[in-house]
């Protein structure tokens, strides 16, 4: 009884230093009841410690989500204030210019705190992805409306060639291909084209978008996918085509880069397995 008392009292001790935070392994291959409880003790502890680690990693996420946010909403944010504050003692061909510019600000902030909450919910694994189908045509359809302000002002056509059918979340893969179709427009020049084009084969079915512009050299193509660094043009946020890259992975997909050049533009082309 001694025996059985003083091995009781030690492995209370060890609860209490399980408790206090310890990593200690208490278990024991012998038999009997003791041995047992000692096992379900180390696999409860384990399970917690699991749990305590998921939520601090959750809660690194949160922070990092908030700083970046908070980040890149400043820099639109202190640019619309300083031309408020010009505004009133402006000449009436710069307050014009002004507004333009505030209204313009508007826009792109609007995009980036959308594109900065749906990029939380993938990080925090919120989206659930629904598939269906959808032809190619209704899928490049969705995905242009939303930037038909922007091919107007820069006066950019858009072809669209072949059919494929996809089997996908129907408005995360467009929200993927609008931002694609966004970063291309982006990078041709006023009065360019944009070319899209879709197919299938055994492997996968595929939607490709490629700009005029002057291309992408190989050494840049892997930082395009960094997020908040990616932007090319060094005006944008570097939020799209992350998002997109997000998008796509998260249904099994990805996205291929050709960088073109030599008179020809980028290509991205977005990949859905089969």
């Amino acid at each position: 009884m001694m025996t059985s008392n003083r091995k009781l009292e030690e492995l209370s001790n060890d609860v209490r230093r399980i408790i206090d935070g310890q990593d200690i392994d208490i278990r024991d291959n012998r038999e009997g009841i003791l041995s047992i409880l000692k096992n379900d003790i180390y696999t409860l502890a384990a399970m917690k410690n699991e749990q305590v680690d998921i939520l601090n990693q959750d809660k690194i996420v949160i922070k990092n989500t908030i700083a970046d946010i908070s980040h890149q909403l400043k820099i639109p944010l202190t640019s619309m204030l300083i031309m408020i504050d010009l505004l009133e003692s402006a000449p009436p061909e710069k307050q014009r210019e002004f507004i333009d510019s505030i209204r313009q600000s508007l826009t792109h902030t609007d995009w980036l705190v959308s594109s900065l909450l749906k990029m939380a919910k993938l990080d925090a694994g919120a989206v659930d992805f629904s598939r269906e189908e959808i032809g190619a045509e209704r899928l490049i359809k969705i995905a242009l409306e939303p930037l038909q302000i922007l091919l107007e002002l820069k006066n950019l056509s858009v072809t669209v060639e072949g059919g494929a059918a996809f089997f996908c979340d129907r408005r995360w893969t467009a929200e993927a291909l609008s931002n694609v179709i966004k970063n291309s427009a982006e990078h041709s020049p006023e009065g360019g084209e944009i070319k899209i084009a879709s197919g299938s084969n055994p492997v996968n079915s595929w939607v490709s978008v490629t700009d005029s512009g002057p291309g992408i050299a190989s050494k840049d193509i892997p930082g395009l996918f960094r997020r908040y660094k990616g932007s090319r043009s060094g005006k944008g946020y570097g939020v799209g085509l992350p998002l997109a890259l997000a998008i796509m992975e998260g249904q099994g997909g990805g996205i291929d880069v050709d960088g073109g050049g030599n008179g020809a533009g980028a290509t991205f082309t977005l990949k859905l397995y089969r």
